[in-house]
């Protein structure tokens, strides 16, 4: 095979995969950009990981809640200690059903610096979720959703 037909078929293999979910990078000041783009609505982000088992086990409730209130700001964003391959991500979120949410990934080698920017008590514990008010308020708890909470309060949050 030569070069040009090794590439053709490369490029027409990329061609047919599936859409993936854009994963954005989630660095220092992440957590401002994150409520500042969402400033002034109720925003539900849920932080999970490839290497979290609980995580994984839940995400497609997550597809689930997300389908049944497809205009409640929700965020997922992948906390893992070690970063891990955007691919890898973003199939894991089409196969829960994901794959059209805004997605983050924690960027860089130093992951305590952003549990800290987002809760300064946070030690790195999945799954997390935090509840966002229009006002400001925040409202979070680690460990598997409670999926009538979340809908109660974002209920709540209606103007």
């Amino acid at each position: 095979m030569n070069r040009r037909t090794f590439l053709s078929g490369t490029l027409a293999v990329g061609m047919v995969r599936p859409a993936r979910a854009d994963i954005h990078g989630f660095g220092r000041g992440g957590w401002q950009a994150l409520l500042g783009a969402h400033a002034g609505r109720p925003l539900i982000v849920h932080f999970w990981g490839l290497t979290c088992g609980p995580c994984l086990t839940e995400l497609p409730d997550w597809g689930r809640f997300a389908h049944s209130r497809p205009n409640a700001d929700l965020v997922l964003v992948a906390a893992d200690p070690v970063p891990q391959p955007g691919d890898r991500l973003a199939e894991t979120l089409a196969q829960a059903g994901l794959a059209g949410a805004e997605s983050w990934s924690f960027d860089g080698r130093f992951p305590s610096r952003l549990y800290f920017e987002v809760d300064p008590s946070w030690a790195g514990e999945l799954p997390r979720t935090v509840l966002c008010g229009r006002g400001g308020t925040q409202e979070s708890w680690i460990g598997t959703a409670d999926f009538a909470r979340v809908t109660t309060w974002l209920d709540s949050q209606k103007a």
